[in-house]
């Protein structure tokens, strides 16, 4: 990867940081605050993903 290409994603990446981190460290602190969360409609969701990339996986590998 040529040195302006590095250059650039460097550039990019501390602007995503710079432009997101505001709006991160308000919900961070809101989560903080939250009495009874909700975790099984979180993990429901990502673990039929972790799933299906284990069978895309496996149908894969043959």
């Amino acid at each position: 990867m040529p040195v302006w290409e590095q250059v650039t994603l460097v550039i990019v990446m501390i602007a995503i940081l710079f432009f997101f981190w505001p709006g991160a460290k308000k919900e961070m602190e809101n989560s903080q605050q939250v009495e009874n969360p909700d975790w099984k409609g979180a993990l429901i969701p990502i673990g039929a993903v972790v799933l299906f990339v284990i069978v895309l996986i496996a149908l894969v590998s043959g």
